[in-house]
């Protein structure tokens, strides 16, 4: 009920609102409305006008700026991995140019290493070649020498040994 200018009512809760109530045991509920809820509403409308601009708007600000801040990191963690994953293709690229590069080298160095071997072992075969020819030279003439002396002996030997043989000299 409205009386002059004071909001104040007892509201009787209808049997609709009460029978789930009085099923759970409980008895009818009043609820009275009077100029406290009046005040409760005008200081939150007091407290929202005054809290929306010194700390709803600025923290929201904040969330704001925290979301663009987080979407620019985002975006650009984004463009560093798309670089790291373009630089890295760009190393691979490189690495492999490298490696065939090595190969071809190895493989030239291969050629050389074996033409130089081939040329020290050509070398070595004449050089031990020379030298057996020689070897087989000297021993060809120290066997000529001998021969000459044996032949040389021979004639005084055959004479020493008739003499023996004949007792006297032979001539």
């Amino acid at each position: 009920m409205l009386t002059a200018g004071l909001l104040t009512a007892t509201v009787p809760l209808t049997s609709t609102l009460i029978a789930p109530l009085a099923a759970a045991g409980g008895a009818g509920v009043t609820l009275d409305l009077d100029k406290t809820l009046l005040v409760q509403m005008v200081l939150f409308m007091v407290l929202i006008v005054v809290l929306k601009p010194l700390l709803f708007d600025p923290v929201l600000r904040v969330f704001e700026q925290r979301e663009q801040r987080t979407e620019g990191a985002r975006s650009e963690a984004r463009a560093l991995q798309e670089k790291a994953g373009e630089l890295l293709r760009k190393y691979e690229k490189e690495l492999e140019r490298l490696r065939q590069a090595a190969a071809e080298e190895r493989e030239r160095l291969r050629g050389e290493a074996s033409k130089l071997e081939a040329e020290i072992l050509n070398e070595a075969r004449e050089a031990s070649n020379k030298i057996v020819e020689e070897g087989r030279g000297r021993i060809d003439r120290e066997i000529q020498a001998i021969e000459t002396e044996l032949v040389a002996r021979t004639e005084e030997l055959a004479r020493s040994m008739a003499s023996r043989v004949l007792g006297r000299e032979a001539p």
